[in-house]
């Protein structure tokens, strides 16, 4: 029996089933969003991510008067009020926008649910050094007064950071609240040693730029800043000993006078922030020569330093006791890598000085870095080496050198099983120049990857991304830091087990939003998600989602 089907029908069967895969699509597509929001709902909104902490479900509002009261033997710092003072600046940047007399009004109409903060500081210590406590207790009420609680000033430091976080303007009210109330926060950095590299040789980087990524590298806690200031293209720092070095300097209008290093140092103290220099020899320094040509092996053949002459150690002398004088911290970065050493064999005086003393050129480089190592000891400094150094010649390295990792992975658990700290860089993951690795892969890291036992672990002292300065300079060198060192900087600061493996649906939405914090505060971070780093945004769109 034949049946009849009119044309029309398997068009509209066709409708009706590209309609049903549109609903189902759709179902899908609200499902997923769904999920998303409840996701994006249940994070904690604090980055770096504390260590323990509660919350609620309460939402209170933040008196635009708040006020600061101390106790302790070092509440009253003075760091801990120009701190309180940035933070005030920070959370009431809005509110800060009504007249004098409106706020009046709407202070007498409104009560406010938190209206004081307390910081109990319980040492009056405020000497800045690797391992310092930087641990502190949130404690937000349903009402009444905030408490910050800290062993030291600069854990009272990471405490307002993260209350500072923890506040948000609702533009509704036109008032600051705290979402998620009442918090409790017991919190402490995993490692000690937290750090940003910043290149200031290939670019010259004004003081206020340095001054701005030091302000933004509190916002993530990061405390170490290394200042890689010299190297073979530029010598642009002032050194009162030997006041020719910095006619190695671009232009005589792209240096850093003493006072300039001074002011830094003292900046980033103020945000409990070390500053760890770098005078790197004997390669990368070819720019020495431009103010004392003795100092190259020949005038074509310019690196490493000569080391057949001792006022190449007169001059690294004289150099690392000037810096004394500025920088305070422990630890004192002596470079030492990629070092190559044809010139030495190619330069006739120390071609004969090698053999009059019974060197190889690998000889002559082990005893370039351990005279160097010497003189920053006998400065009491605690020398810091690229791990060349440790790759070559391990066993006569001074006992207290910190190798800096930098070439890929495996050498910090090497280092650490012969007894040496370290400090972990993979260049494929933690360098900043490399503009094609994501967010992910630098948040995925880990400074303790094959270190199992307890003891070597704790001689990592932690990390550093680099932001070496050969394709950024001012225009863009705080694009390119943010926002992918703040992946490394929880890696550095929280639990290790802060996220799932599956990361991306939890730190993703964390990570923008402190993009977007960074934004507000004035720190031009690049999109989070862009395939290269520090690229514009591609389109419209809200930055919690870029």
């Amino acid at each position: 029996m034949f049946l009849y089907i009119p044309r029309w029908v398997p068009v509209v069967a066709y409708m009706l089933f590209l309609i049903s895969c549109v609903l189902c699509a759709s179902q899908a597509l609200e499902g997923r969003a769904k999920r998303s929001s409840a996701v994006k709902q249940s994070l904690t909104y604090v980055w770096p991510l504390p260590e323990e902490f509660t919350s609620g479900e309460e939402t209170l509002s933040v008196d635009p008067g708040l006020t600061l009261t101390v106790d302790g033997n070092g509440g009253d710092s003075v760091i801990v009020r120009a701190a309180f003072e940035r933070c005030r600046g920070i959370v009431f940047k809005n509110s800060g926008k009504f007249s004098s007399l409106l706020r009046k009004l709407r202070e007498r109409i409104s009560v406010y649910d938190i209206n004081k903060l307390k910081i109990i500081v319980h040492s009056d210590n405020e000497e800045l050094q690797l391992g310092v406590d930087e641990s502190y207790s949130l404690l937000v009420p349903k009402a009444g007064e905030v408490t910050i609680e800290a062993n030291t000033v600069y854990g009272a430091l990471r405490g307002l950071e993260t209350f500072s976080q923890l506040c948000t303007f609702d533009y509704t009210t036109k008032t600051v609240q705290i979402y998620k109330a009442p918090w409790s926060i017991q919190d402490k950095p995993r490692f000690a040693y937290r750090g940003l590299l910043l290149d200031t040789s290939r670019h010259y980087l004004p003081i206020d730029v340095i001054k701005q990524i030091i302000e933004s590298m509190s916002y993530a806690k990061l405390n170490v800043l290394h200042w890689h200031i010299i190297d073979e293209q530029s010598f642009p720092l002032e050194v009162p000993t030997y006041p020719n070095l910095w006619k190695g300097s671009y232009t005589k209008w792209e240096r850093y006078t003493v006072e300039d290093a001074n002011e830094i140092v003292n900046f980033a103290k103020m945000r409990g922030i070390n500053v760890m220099a770098e005078v790197d020899v004997p390669g990368h320094a070819e720019s020495w020569g431009a103010g004392y040509s003795e100092l190259w092996p020949s005038p074509s053949c310019r690196e490493p330093l000569d080391v057949s002459k001792e006022f190449t150690f007169d001059v690294i002398s004289g150099l690392l006791t000037d810096l004394r004088k500025i920088f305070p911290f422990e630890l004192f970065h002596l470079g030492g890598d990629e070092v190559n050493t044809d010139c030495w064999n190619n330069t006739p005086h120390v071609n004969k000085w090698l053999q009059d003393h019974n060197m190889t050129t690998k000889d002559a480089y082990q005893y370039f870095v351990l005279k160097a190592q010497e003189i920053a000891v006998s400065k009491n400094w605690t020398p810091v080496n690229w791990e060349e150094t440790f790759n070559t010649f391990p066993s006569k390295l001074h006992p207290q050198t910190v190798v800096h990792n930098w070439l890929g992975p495996g050498v910090c658990p090497k280092a650490v099983a012969k007894g040496f700290r370290c400090i972990y860089s993979n260049q494929g993951v933690w360098y900043l120049d490399h503009l094609d690795v994501p967010w992910d892969m630098v948040y995925a890291a880990e400074p303790l990857e094959d270190i199992d036992e307890a003891s070597q672990q704790k001689l990592v002292l932690g990390g550093e991304v680099c932001m070496w300065g050969e394709t950024a300079d001012s225009s863009n060198v705080l694009q390119t830091i943010w926002p992918r060192a703040a992946a490394a900087a929880e890696r550095l600061w929280s639990p290790k087990d802060t996220n799932p493996k599956n990361f991306s649906s939890t730190a993703l939405h964390r990570l923008q939003n402190f993009r977007c914090i960074l934004n507000r505060r004035g720190v031009p971070a690049a999109p989070v998600t862009n395939f290269y780093a520090r690229t514009a945004s591609i389109g419209p769109g809200s930055c919690y989602e870029q």
